[in-house]
This record gives C-alpha cells, structure tokens and sequence, in this order.
C-alpha cells in the first residue's frame, strides 16, 4: 500500500507539472494576438511613419522609386546637362518658378526644386487624374515631344513635366509634381516625410 502512495504522488507530481506547462503555453499563445492588437497596423504605420531612403547606389541621370504614405516618391540623381535644360525650357512650362507654394516646401523654392541642385525628390503622382508618369531622361526627341529635353511623361493622357517636375502648359495636368518634406541624413541617405532641422 505505501509503495502505491509513492506511485501516486510522483505520478500527481507529473500530471500536474505537465498540466502547467501546457495551460501555460496556452495563455502565452492566446496573449500574442492579444498584445499584437497593441500594436499600431501596417496601414498606421505607413500613413505618416517617415521613410529612410539610401541613394549611394543612384547613378547619375537613374530615377529610383522609394514608397512614402502609399505613394511613390522618386528620387533622381540629375546631370548637369539634365540641370542645364531647367531654364531652356522655361517659357514652355505653366508655373516655371514653382509659385504655387502648395507644391513644395519653402526649402525647395528654387530653380531645381530640391535641395542639393543633383537630386530632385518627388511624388510621382501626375497631378491630374493620379497615375504614376514614366521617367524619360534623355535629351532627345521623343514621339510625344520632338524638342524632348527631358522629364516625366504620363502615359494616361499626355501630361508632360520637365527634369524639376514642373509641368508643361498645354497639358490636361494643372501643377507641378509635389515635392515631398525631406532631408539628407548624410551624404548617402535621406529621410522622406521629415523636414531639415529649422526649416519653416
């Protein structure tokens, strides 16, 4: 009989032990969806969080496309014989100066419409009906523009903007490409959706 009450109680020991382990691995996994509701969606994160972009693999005259609140923000890194073309072609643009203020922050109210001349920052959206313009970045005629000089074409109905995304007159698009809040963290890396320190 004594030796039955050892068996028992070594056996109670088990079950119990085991019971805990289980009931506890139980709550842990009931917990995690729990804790995760916490946590802020991907669609939250995405409406403001701000985006690092690295640009030491952008070669001169390429376009490289970042994602920013769901939109895509272009980021080119511009020659200078992209940059000579800015004044060129300003008598055939609708607002060549960038005066719509809306278009751009007040750091980026210049000639190149960004903040170090080489690379212009952009939401490649066309300010007409929303689609996404195509990159043209050569200097030569095109079928939709014989005196190309060029800039961003959108293909679904023929808005036109030149190398600063400021948009040609005669085209269905009303304004210039925006340009998003941004700032270089260093020579290689920029940051979308945050102003530099002390801009207004």
């Amino acid at each position: 009989m004594a030796s039955d009450a050892v068996i028992d109680k070594g056996r109670r020991r088990f079950l119990t032990a085991t019971t805990s382990v289980v009931g506890g691995a139980g709550v842990v996994v009931a917990a995690i969806p729990f804790i995760k509701s916490w946590e802020p969606s991907a669609a939250a994160k995405s409406a403001g969080a701000p985006v690092e972009a690295d640009i030491s693999k952008i070669e001169a005259g390429q376009k490289v496309t970042f994602a920013w609140r769901g939109l895509p923000v272009f980021v080119i890194n511009r020659t200078k014989a992209q940059l000579d073309t800015l004044t060129v072609v300003d008598a055939d643009l609708k607002d060549p100066k960038s005066e719509n203020t809306d278009q751009q922050p007040k750091y980026a109210e210049n000639e190149y419409r960004s903040i170090k001349p080489e690379w212009l920052v952009v939401v490649g959206i066309c300010t007409h009906l929303g689609c996404v313009p195509d990159f043209f970045p050569d200097l030569k005629p095109e079928p939709f523009d014989p005196k190309w000089r060029g800039g961003f074409y959108c293909p679904c109905h023929k808005s036109r903007y030149d190398m600063a995304g400021r948009v040609y007159d005669g085209v269905p698009a009303p304004a210039n490409l925006a340009v998003p809040p941004y700032k270089f963290i260093d020579d290689t890396h920029i940051m979308i959706g945050v102003d530099p320190q002390g801009a207004a």
